[in-house]
């Protein structure tokens, strides 16, 4: 049965992805009916990551914008409490900096593609502009700059703008060097830096005179094996016009070739300026000039550290104090005396690697910093700081899952970052908070990896293979990277090393430095099993700008990983021993027998694949013994086409399947369904796809995924979910894909299908933070992820909606052309205006047949989803005033339907017409947790249930009648006195009536003189169904003997009360038909 039901899916999918090709979804998005697939993100946001820039608000300083390095644009309006992504279907993911049009505020620049030279670094498209504060963007060009580092508007003029475009980091050319619009970036002018290497990183303008500007250019060049970050280019810069001519500035700066530099101009005098210059080896000093950069005097020899200058050298004049610097650096460097001495900045509960500064106008002591670890305020001038800890824009490299029960837990490497864990999902109401998650290894993180049936056991690695195991259930670490016997080559390990569990026994393990090493007892001890895999070449040797360089030149190998390294391993779970290994430098390494013998493939032998490619994934086929995918990378050396291929023969020959992978999609990572071997997914540098048939044709999944790199995927087995680590917005769920599997072509005109149902866990959602959902009471700021949909989820397809009578009629009118269109006549638009939105009705029934619940939804084409949170229907009223009853609690839901096996079938109500559109389905409802106590049977709680809903029933009934009687004999009274009848018998009836209605109020609610000063009365037939709703809504314990008790007080009250109400409407009646025989006005009922 869930093979036949798979099968159907399966047809219809390669229909929908043969209509629905990548090169059409690209020219419309909505055309991609997968949309509705949404993925989970689910942060985590307790540590966040790079931020490259921070623009206050100049009129509103709770108003933010924040560049994020590889996360897009952030916008606060309330100070970091809440924050919206701006960026999420633009183009780039990766910003250099962001800008606010002082005379327009609402005018927002962006420069896209971060200006540092790391090695993991995204590039950009050129400059954005926004004039509704973020909510639309605009690109204005500039496209093959690739990285810019300031966007700076002219302070009285807002088409006056200027760019500052480092250009390509990888090859030489582009758009690099400064540029300038007169007419609001509709064209660009060229006014500085080459066409080659150099570009300008630093620009800053005379706050008193924005005609006088300085400019600092550079000169940079990295490639896989080697960085150069100095060069002949790299200079200082004047002009007078408003950077339309350039005057190079050399008195008194060095005569050696310098690096990055950055520049500040001091605020409280403008002559004043200050250049933090990179010099030969990682050395530096700090320059000054007081005469408006004629003239420059060396303060100190201060230099950033860590990574090197090239990630950092920013430096800010604070506006506030005179001859205060800031300079950011690993641990950020400040000087009271304009460069002369510089002292370390309290980094004491802050993350390192700071990027940005922001100030306030009139708060000396206010400061926010960007950090690769995301935003911290000080309120003190950095003797404290506050952690922003809501963004949630980690930069993951790779993952693992493992089969912890009954929620598997994930695991990352990040970018400076750690080690993280944290849960897939959890059993409470709030979610993934920051407190589920866990840093389990220090330092930048790297490829981690778990034991399948062992969820204790973790490996995690720092950068360039310092590798560990963790024993979760201690916390213990320790270090088991492979060491050289003595003599052999120094090992050298990729920064991200590759770690591969082997699939035939989870106690042996692989590791790889520019060797594969072999572990049998879980890394205590090693074995290599090859040879030295690469090209083992000498970096030094190699082209930089072009050629190969001096050894006296400004080489910066620390700021690189390892070269000559293997990047990727794979064993075959179809043959233990066949192994894949995949290099730095162009090589594919294959061994049939455990490394005994080793054939290697250059890649240039792939069709089209140059020589210097670089192996970011190889993959075993999970089931065929001779299949094999890799994914390579050649964009380090200037070359951005995705690289994805096959082979059928353990690599004696490839085939593309990057045909239809959307230009400069470099490819990261390729998992395959371990149920269907036609099923692929990819992660790419700019979005995720999937395959149905073995990558022919890939299509995107975009359901709430923004625009973003994904270096990693990983799938859990288990639970048929898909995990994809983000670059820079952390980690997004696919729960539950098996929609997607086993595509033919027999399904290719199903109008619509609803697809086989995952098991549902039964369970009672726990409430950590108090019975509010996601956030409880802990405010705004507090960071908490989605869980799954609750309960039931139904995965339906719909090829198109029925289109409205409305619709049909202006697509008639508008074939007409230029012809007359006729009157459609008055009942035709009557008929249009009366008419329902088709919509979608899920009927779900017991084993026995019995409809538990009706769910209806708009109708929408496409693939989508419908969760039933496995309760009864809510037992509340329904009042013909529509009023929405809401408060904090969400009100009231129906009681949790007992486990067991389920169905749901899928129904088109459209216009009085109702349509089963699918065979039902069915699903299991299966307990998450065994209760500590065994209370009532599941039958005995359902029929509970059912007394329970009746009594609400009746008790509302009785409430609006005594409402009804209340208002009745008021309008009786008014009638009476407009009518013949003798008022005297009449008014002493009214009072008898009256009476009866007060004495049925006051046994029924209460004594409402207690009421009125809040003096407690007897509990009411509400406060008594409000007590069992309490306890029958949060548990599956079943009613208590207790509840039952009530119970039945609950039906012997509102017996008596129904009886006492019959008796007064009785009496109302009689004395309305006197009233009607004298006379007196109608009463509206």
């Amino acid at each position: 049965m869930m093979k036949t039901l798979f099968r159907i899916f399966c047809t219809f999918i390669l229909a929908l992805l043969i209509a629905f090709t990548t090169s059409a979804q690209e020219k419309d998005p909505k055309a991609n009916p997968f949309n509705g697939l949404e993925l989970r993100s689910i942060g985590p946001a307790f540590m966040s990551g790079r931020i490259a820039d921070i623009a206050i608000h100049p009129q509103n300083e709770n108003i933010w914008y924040v560049a994020v390095g590889s996360g897009g644009v952030w916008k606060t309006i309330n100070s970091g409490t809440t924050w919206t992504p701006l960026f999420d279907k633009e183009a780039s993911y990766s910003i250099g900096t962001v800008s606010i049009d002082p005379n327009r505020p609402e005018t927002i620049w962006v420069g896209t593609g971060e200006d540092v030279g790391g090695r993991h670094v995204g590039f950009g498209d050129g400059v954005y502009r926004s004039d509704n504060g973020g909510q639309t963007w605009t690109n204005m060009g500039l496209k093959e700059t690739q990285h810019i580092s300031r966007v700076i508007v002219h302070p009285e003029n807002s088409n006056v703008v200027w760019v500052t475009a480092q250009g390509p980091l990888w090859n030489k050319g582009g758009q690099r060097g400064l540029y300038k619009t007169i007419d609001g970036g509709k064209t660009w002018t060229k006014t500085l830096g080459d066409d080659a290497w150099t570009g300008v990183t630093e620009l800053v303008y005379d706050p008193t005179n924005p005609n006088r500007m300085y400019a600092a250019t550079w000169q940079r060049h990295r490639t896989v094996a080697a960085y150069i970050g100095n060069g002949p280019g790299t200079a200082l810069y004047r002009s007078d016009d408003a950077g339309d001519t350039w005057e190079k500035l050399t008195s008194g700066l060095p005569k050696t070739s310098m690096g990055k530099t950055g520049l500040a101009i001091s605020p409280q005098n403008p002559d004043v300026l200050y250049a933090a210059i990179e010099l030969d080896r990682r050395k530096g000093a700090v320059y000054r000039s007081d005469d408006g950069g004629g003239s420059w005097s060396k303060q100190s020899n201060t230099i950033t550290g860590g990574t090197g200058p090239h990630y950092y050298q920013e430096l800010y004049a604070s506006p506030h104090q005179k001859d205060r610097l800031y300079l950011m650096d690993n641990t950020m460097q400040i000087s009271e005396d304009g460069g002369k001495t510089f002292y370390r900045m309290n980094r004491k509960n802050k993350h390192g690697d700071n990027h940005a500064i922001a100030f306030r106008k009139h708060d000396p002591n206010y400061l926010i910093v960007g950090t690769d670890g995301g935003l911290y305020e000080s309120f003190d001038l950095t003797n404290t700081w506050k952690y922003i800890e809501n963004l949630p824009v980690t930069q993951f490299y790779k993952l693992a899952v493992d089969d912890a029960e009954p929620f598997y837990n994930i695991y990352g490497g990040t970018q400076d970052n750690s080690t993280e864990g944290g849960p897939s999902r959890t059993d409470n109401l709030h979610g993934i908070q920051n407190s589920d998650w866990s840093v389990i290894l220090n330092w930048d993180g790297h490829q981690p990896a778990t034991e399948p049936g062992n969820p204790n056991i973790v490996y995690a690695e720092r950068q360039e293979g310092t590798l560990s195991r963790l024993d979760m259930k201690t916390g213990e670490a320790v270090d088991i990277q492979p060491q050289p016997a003595v003599g052999d080559a120094i090992q050298r390990f990729n920064w991200d090393a590759p770690i591969l569990v082997s699939p035939h026994k989870p106690s042996t393990i692989y590791f790889a430095s520019q060797r594969v090493w072999k572990s049998e007892n879980r890394g205590d001890s090693w074995t290599p099993i090859s040879e030295d895999l690469t090209k083992n070449e000498e970096r030094i040797t190699l082209p930089i700008y072009g050629k190969q360089q001096s050894w006296d030149n400004a080489w910066d190998v620390y700021a690189m990983s390892n070269y000559n390294t293997i990047t990727s391993l794979s064993e075959s779970p179809k043959q233990e021993g066949l192994l894949y290994v995949g290099t730095d430098d162009g090589l594919i390494n294959v061994t049939e027998n455990g490394g005994a013998n080793w054939r290697q493939i250059k890649v240039s032998q792939l069709p089209g694949v140059p020589s210097t490619a670089f192996v970011n994934d190889i993959k075993a086929d999970l089931h065929d013994v001779n299949t094999v995918y890799v994914a390579l990378d050649n964009h380090k050396y200037g070359d951005f086409k995705p690289y994805l291929y096959k082979s059928t023969n353990k690599g004696q020959s490839w085939e593309s399947l990057a045909k239809s992978i959307p230009a400069k999609h470099l490819v990261w990572r390729i998992v395959q369904d371990h149920v269907t071997p036609n099923l692929l997914f990819i992660g790419t540098e700019f979005g995720l796809f999937f395959s149905v048939n073995s990558g022919k044709q890939w299509t995107a999944l975009k359901g709430n995924v923004p625009t973003i790199s994904f270096r990693d995927l990983a799938i859990q087995k288990r639970e048929n979910d898909l995990i994809a680590a983000s670059f820079g917005r952390g980690f997004y769920i696919l729960d539950d894909y098996s929609a997607l599997r086993e595509a033919s072509q027999d399904n290719l005109n199903a109008d619509a299908k609803l697809f086989p149902v995952r098991d549902a866990w039964w369970y009672i959602q726990r409430s950590q933070l108090s019975f509010e959902a996601n956030k409880g009471s802990q405010g705004d700021s507090h960071f908490a992820a989605p869980n799954p949909d609750f309960g039931a989820v139904f995965t339906h397809y719909l090829k198109a909606i029925p289109e409205l009578q409305k619709e049909l009629r202006k697509t008639k009118e508008k074939n007409l052309k230029n012809q007359s269109i006729p009157f459609p006549g008055w009942k035709a638009l009557e008929n249009e205006k009366l008419e329902q939105k088709p919509q979608l009705v899920f009927v779900i029934k017991n084993q026995a047949g019995e409809v538990i619940r009706n769910i209806s939804k708009d109708a929408k084409p496409g693939v989508n989803r419908t969760a039933w949170d496995l309760r009864y229907p809510n037992p509340s009223p329904i009042e013909l005033s529509e009023t929405k009853a809401s408060d904090d609690f969400g009100g009231p839901k129906g009681l949790l339907a007992p486990p067991g096996t389920y169905s749901v079938t899928m129904y088109l109500s459209n216009n009085g017409s109702v349509k089963q559109l699918d065979a039902p389905v069915e699903f299991i409802v299966k307990p998450l947790y065994e209760s500590t106590l065994k209370g009532s049977s599941l039958e005995i709680a359902s029929a509970f249930w059912r007394s329970f809903e009746e009594a609400s029933r009746t008790s509302f009934k009785i409430d609006k009648s005594i409402i009804k009687a209340d208002k009745k004999v008021i309008a009786l009274h008014k009638a009476l006195m407009n009518s013949t009848a003798n008022s005297e018998s009449g008014l002493k009836q009214l009072k008898t009536i009256r009476d009866q209605i007060n004495t049925l109020k006051s046994d029924y609610y209460g004594n409402q003189a207690k009421s009125e000063i809040g003096e407690k009365n007897p509990p009411s037939v509400s406060d008594k169904m409000f007590t069992i709703y309490l306890s029958l809504e949060r548990s599956t314990y079943g009613p208590t003997e207790t509840n039952k008790t009530q119970m039945q007080i609950i039906n012997s009250m509102l017996n008596k009360a129904e009886n006492e109400l019959k008796a007064i409407e009785s009496s109302m009646d009689q004395f309305e038909a006197l009233l009607k025989a004298s006379g007196a006005p109608y009463i509206d009922d």
